[in-house]
């Protein structure tokens, strides 16, 4: 069986695919001759790389950190010989960083973008034999225009900088699609009309075809409509509450999606020429409105205290790729058994299925991109071309709330004072806005932000246990709007200049960071304990400090787990807890949902 099995994408599920992970040849190409020798053809390649694990992970098989811009991938395959009147696609989780596609000696594509997906039709390049794939990949080690988030530009990690991802890092896989098929797939719901909003193209000989739809919640049918395709685009409202009271959620718990109830309903979509099944997808999507009012985050239309901690999504044998299916769900699972009720996913996009469990365990999830650190004009229009992307993947999600797009000034390092930058931030909250209007945008968070639907500080001025001064200033930084606004975060102020408070919620989105290690390895935290009871005591210190804040809805604590030289996590890098879960739990639930609402 090939590493990571499970279907990639569980938000438009077909039954026929063929997953491609697993052995592949693969070289190294330092000195850039594979284009000219055509790699594409005659085989260069002396080592093995099992997909979809980056070279640089032990669990490739390679485990090599030092600096290779370049390098091929190759294998061979056989398409089932049922899929042979049916057009054949290819399609890659995520490839870092740019990506050139052969099959069979011929180029079918090229993409840009390291953190999403993309597929090419391959159909008119096949043999129907055995089949030759080939992907050559460029990723600049030391260019700091790319978005690359915590992937160092140096070959030893530092600080807070990591080992970096070249390369395939996400599942690679096979998927036969009829002549004419759906092609997209979208859900908005609109929970205070009790409509759910279904978009869908059609490609192909779409003329007079006819869409199924077939909406249930668990056994119980809701929906069955059929639509006669007259246009490539299609969109239908269906209302779902039918004047039921306790379906809304007013009353009861109703049929919304939240984290405490992850109500998800499922979705089948047929597409037919007459009798003749041309397509069909299995999906799902929550009924679930995010909002802000009065300096509060409403999650469907209550006041919602957002319990977050910060998640770099990194794992010690597979950096960016987790090891199993399952280790994405555990992560989710270990969080909620702390207390958390979300996530922020940092500097990185997340695996789709890390997205599903999301949604199927009832956990929120903050989107965000890997950051670009310097800022140019290629930087700009790389950025904003993986946004939109990204979104286009990921809007399904109920899970997910918000979207950061740019943290703590990376790439927008003079934003206080420069107008192009600043633009580019207000660009950047505007885009998002534009396509996807469902969600809220935080502008640059930790500080210096212009327009931005959560004023996101970060602040680790909180020292360690014995430091009574800096614990007592720290509570008081964060105690009152006034406290919080007028507070500069290492030396950077709250707002950019020219931009100001315009009573959106205030929430502390990184702070802790308590350093414990456990073990042998050496690291560093923002502040430090020597044991358990140490660590359970600074931690509650800490929340307290938060707790008692008149003005805070919401934080996220940093961080969920220790990543190579950074030991301020809750749980070791391999997902060990560093002390009483039940403990972290008890503290994290001290804050009750009426305190917000006195």
């Amino acid at each position: 069986m090939a590493d990571r099995p499970e279907y990639p994408r569980p938000q438009l599920v077909r039954k026929d695919w063929m997953n491609l992970n697993g052995k592949w040849k693969f070289a190294f190409d330092d000195k850039n001759i594979g284009l000219n020798e055509k790699w594409f053809v005659d085989s260069h390649f002396d080592k093995e790389i099992n997909v979809p694990f980056a070279y640089q992970t032990k669990l490739s098989g390679i485990a090599d950190p030092t600096f290779h811009d370049i390098v091929w991938y190759q294998r061979t395959f056989e398409v089932p010989a049922e899929w042979k009147n049916r057009r054949v696609k290819v399609h890659f989780g995520a490839v870092d960083y740019r990506a050139w596609v052969y099959v069979n000696e011929q180029l079918v594509g090229y993409h840009e973008g390291g953190h999403v997906s993309f597929s090419f039709d391959i159909t008119n390049y096949l043999t129907w034999g055995t089949e030759s794939l080939v992907v050559r990949v460029e990723d600049p080690s030391i260019d700091e225009t790319i978005p690359r988030g915590k992937q160092y530009w140096k070959e030893k990690s530092d600080a807070i900088w990591y080992t970096r991802t070249t390369g395939i890092w996400q599942t690679v896989w096979l998927e036969p699609v009829h002549e004419t098929f759906i092609s997209k797939l979208r859900f908005t719901p609109d929970v205070d009309q009790g409509d759910i909003i279904v978009d869908f193209e059609v490609s192909g000989d779409f003329l007079n075809k006819m869409v199924d739809i077939d909406i249930r919640f668990g056994e119980q049918k809701v929906i069955r409509d059929s639509i006669l395709v007259k246009e490539k685009f299609t969109k239908r409202t269906f209302h779902l509450y039918n004047h039921k009271i306790f379906r809304t959620g007013f009353h009861h718990v109703g049929w919304n999606w939240s984290p405490e109830h992850p109500n998800l309903f499922d979705v089948i979509v047929t597409l037919k020429d007459n009798q003749t099944v041309l397509d069909e997808i299995q999906s799902y999507f929550g009924m679930r409105k995010i909002h802000t009012e009065n300096g509060m985050v409403f999650l469907n239309n209550r006041p919602y205290y957002q319990k977050l901690v910060l998640d770099q999504g990194y794992w010690p044998d597979g950096l960016l790729t987790a090891p199993t299916d399952e280790d994405l769900k555990k992560d989710i699972i270990l969080a909620k058994e702390l207390g958390f009720n979300g996530c922020r996913k940092h500097q990185k996009v997340e695996d789709p299925r890390f997205l599903y469990w999301a949604d199927r365990l009832g956990y929120l999830v903050w989107g965000e991109c890997a950051s670009v650190p310097s800022f140019n004009e290629d930087a700009v229009a790389r950025l904003t071309r993986e946004w939109i992307e990204i979104i286009e993947r990921d809007y399904n999600h109920p899970s997910v709330i918000a979207w950061v797009p740019l943290n703590e000034s990376w790439g927008i390092p003079n934003v206080s004072t420069n107008r192009q930058q600043q633009h580019h931030s207000q660009a950047m909250y505007h885009l998002i806005h534009s396509i996807d209007p469902t969600r809220l945008v935080i502008s640059n968070d930790g500080w210096e932000q212009t327009e931005t639907d959560i004023c996101a500080v970060h602040n680790y001025s909180h020292g360690n246990i014995d430091e009574k001064q800096k614990n007592e200033a720290f509570a008081e930084s964060i105690f009152t709007k006034e406290s919080i606004l007028q507070s500069r975060p290492g030396t950077w102020g709250i707002y950019a200049n020219g931009f100001e408070h315009k009573g959106e919620p205030i929430l502390l989105t990184e702070f802790g960071g308590i350093g414990f290690k456990v073990g042998e390895d050496a690291g560093w935290g923002y502040t430090s304990v020597s044991n358990e009871e140490e660590f359970i005591r600074d931690y509650k210190r800490v929340m307290d400090a938060v707790y008692q804040s008149k003005i805070l809805h919401g934080y996220c604590y940093t961080q969920l787990t220790d990543v190579e030289q950074e030991i301020n996590g809750l749980l070791t890098y391999s997902r060990e807890p560093k002390c009483d879960v039940k403990l972290i739990k008890k503290i994290n639930d001290a804050w009750h949902v009426e305190t917000i609402c006195k």
